[in-house]
């Protein structure tokens, strides 16, 4: 069936982890006659839960589109994870949307962080946002409890457009539709309009009351109507709705069960009625061919254009998801990657429904698709028509906070595990991975231990490897505090030509990181052709430390005086004797050890400030400053070692419930106290008794 961008609507679920969106994505397939039967993810056979890795841990690990067809409308129903380590891919689902419904369990007490998180991720985008209470059939559910805490939290605009019906144990049995002044129940898979209870005729006046004072906010024209008593037409009411939901003055509040079906269909007319059509959404910056940013509007008479919001790949093949942004792709339409500038051809084109790739002949203006085999694209890239050249803005995907050392469990794999990584990364790019070649060691750094986890699977199913995860050893470096003199004299007899080289350096603490090589050799003592094989041998000498093989810096070495053999000497031979006289020197020279060091910003709200200071006391971190984030957070600034973050990602999120969040750079190496120094010194005879 075609679609135009008027009848189209693109929705993400949004919401803690366990909160419901999947089951409830699944109803709404199931009510509408998208399937056959209803699935559930303890069963593993729901549409959006379709990678092996979400079958087994039953929970969302990436992105899935659900298309619903509902009353001649296509609504494009994004199901996203819950648990913060994919946050990733919640950015892909909110950058193509135009609406949100988060999704809050009806329980009593605090609301969860995710909720909160999905409401702010709304509140940065100025997304149009629907409130879904759901599990309303469970024990100790509790409707009034559940909206209170949505109303306590982001204000009295929380509005809800249901009235739930209870039975004599509180459980929601039924719900009334405000705006229509109908009821309805769920009788095995239909919905089904009973009476309003009389003792809730009350309660929907007091309700439809508050709906008409939402609507007379919404223009001068509705507020006269209102103070002067007069009633709104049904016509004027959805009019005002419809504003205040745009405006974001108005946030409709549906409760319901997915799994018996209660108030999924309430929430899907709440979505078609209140959403606002691709068409109507907001202007978005861009960048134009001359690298300005204009404003651009989704027209479905303007040249093609589409943004790759997600990338999969499996054995089935690479699909790059789109969103058209402006008029419609036909399959070999050739158009221009805005990234870099080549034609791509476009393969086929297909509506997904969880992993059911759906094959079409035309995506319209609005519509969400894919597109097979596009191996030129990635993830974020813009595909638009020569003549109207624009680059959407990159995904803002989370800075990669928690690292970890991977390695193959039978050597020799390295390179499966890297070329396995490589696919990964087409299709999540939360998390990078590069080999570090101080620390000999592959390091991938990402969101957190669970997406590592997911990573560590995933290698072993799809691409036959096993690897381990271990902390990543930690690049010290050392250094000289005191000036020594020493010589180096190398000397070695064999039949023929012997060897002979023999320098005095002066080894000193110096400015540049790098080592500092001069000379000060008169009359020829050591020939000038020498040098650069004495700089050589220091230069490869200096990578590894007396202390405990990490490399030196600061270190500046004086080549002034020596002597040499007519025959004997050559470069080998100076070479040798530079090695040893540092050697022999810097046991002297009051050699110590560098930690790095990074600044950390963290962002937490303002009532777990004591917490977060006293953890970084333990970690030997120095507070520089607090700022307030202008969001009700503070931002601590600290300057910590970074031998004390290898787990702070964790550690964060359990002293916060996850509400902190943070950025860590290097910065600088300075001295290591004596017990950070000697664990370095241990830390690296492990690893030499290890590698041999």
């Amino acid at each position: 069936m075609s679609y135009s961008a008027q009848n189209i609507r693109n929705i993400c679920l949004l919401g803690h982890g366990a909160s419901g969106k999947t089951t409830l994505a699944e109803n709404m397939l199931f009510l509408t006659g998208g399937t056959i039967r209803m699935g559930s993810p303890a069963d593993g056979n729901t549409v959006c839960d379709f990678d092996p890795e979400e079958i087994r841990r039953q929970v969302s690990i990436s992105t899935a589109v659900a298309p619903v067809d509902y009353k001649g409308c296509k609504i494009n129903v994004l199901d996203t994870p819950g648990y913060f380590d994919f946050s990733g891919e919640v950015m892909e689902a909110l950058s193509v949307s135009g609406a949100a419904v988060i999704v809050t369990p009806s329980k009593a007490g605090p609301l969860s962080v995710g909720t909160e998180k999905a409401w702010n991720y709304c509140e940065e985008r100025h997304m149009p946002r629907i409130l879904y209470i759901s599990k309303t059939d469970e024990e100790n559910a509790d409707y009034n409890a559940a909206f209170a805490a949505l109303r306590e939290r982001f204000g009295k605009n929380v509005a809800p457009v249901v009235a739930p019906i209870w039975d004599e144990n509180k459980k929601v049995i039924g719900i009334i539709d405000v705006l229509h002044k109908r009821a309805y129940e769920m009788q095995g898979d239909k919905r089904v309009e009973i009476e309003v209870p009389e003792d809730k005729l009350p309660v929907l006046d007091e309700l439809y009351d508050a709906l008409k004072e939402s609507v007379a906010e919404t223009s001068e024209e509705f507020m006269d109507k209102y103070f002067s008593g007069e009633d709104f037409t049904y016509a004027e009411m959805l009019q005002g709705l419809r504003q205040g939901v745009r405006d974001l003055s108005l946030f409709p509040v549906v409760c319901g069960s997915a799994v018996q079906g209660l108030g999924t269909l309430m929430l899907l007319d709440t979505v078609v009625d209140l959403i606002p059509n691709p068409l109507e959404g907001s202007a978005e910056l861009v960048e134009n061919a001359d690298g300005e940013l204009e404003e651009y509007v989704l027209s479905d008479r303007a040249y093609p254009c589409a943004f790759v919001f997600k990338t999969t790949s499996d054995q089935y093949g690479k699909y790059s998801y789109v969103k058209v942004m402006s008029g419609n792709l036909t399959p070999d339409m050739t158009l221009v990657n805005a990234r870099t500038g080549e034609n791509v051809k476009l393969g086929r084109l297909y509506i997904m429904k969880g992993k059911k790739a759906e094959e079409v002949k035309e995506l319209v203006c609005g519509d969400i698709g894919a597109i097979s085999k596009m191996e030129a694209l990635k993830t974020g890239d813009t595909i638009c028509d020569a003549r109207k050249v624009v680059k959407f803005p990159a995904l803002p995907f989370p800075e990669p906070c928690y690292s970890v050392a991977i390695a193959p469990k039978t050597r020799g794999q390295e390179d499966k595990i890297a070329a396995g990584l490589t696919r990964l990364n087409d299709e999540d790019l939360t998390f990078n991975w590069s080999n570090n070649a101080e620390t000999r060691q592959m390091v991938v750094s990402g969101t957190g231990d669970m997406q590592m986890d997911v990573l560590l699977s995933k290698l072993k199913n799809r691409f036959s490897v096993e690897a381990e995860l271990s902390i990543p050893r930690v690049a010290y470096r050392e250094k000289i505090r005191k000036k020594v003199e020493v010589q180096g004299r190398h000397k070695k007899q064999s039949g023929g030509h012997g060897q002979f080289g023999d320098v005095k350096i002066r080894f000193e603490p110096g400015e540049q990181e790098e080592l500092e090589f001069c000379e000060e050799v008169f009359g020829g003592a050591v020939p000038k052709n020498y040098f650069p094989a004495v700089e050589k041998g220091l230069r490869e000498a200096v990578q590894h430390g007396v202390l405990a093989g990490y490399p030196v810096v600061n270190l500046k070495a004086t080549l002034y005086d020596g002597s040499y053999h007519p025959v004997d000497s050559s470069e080998m031979a100076f070479k040798t004797a530079a090695q040893l006289a540092y050697k022999a020197g810097l046991p002297d020279a009051n050699p110590t050890i560098l930690e790095p060091i990074g600044e950390l910003k963290v962002t937490i709200p303002d009532s777990y400030m004591g917490d977060i200071i006293g953890d970084l006391n333990k970690r030997r971190g120095r507070v520089m400053g607090m700022n307030p984030d202008g969001k009700g957070n503070q931002v601590v600034e600290a300057e910590v070692p970074m031998a004390e973050m290898m787990t702070y990602a964790i550690d964060l999120r359990s002293l916060t419930q996850s509400r902190g969040s943070f950025t860590f750079h290097f910065v600088r190496y300075e001295e290591a106290p004596p017990v950070a120094q000697q664990k370095a010194i241990e830390a690296a005879k492990a690893i030499q008794e290890l590698d041999s």
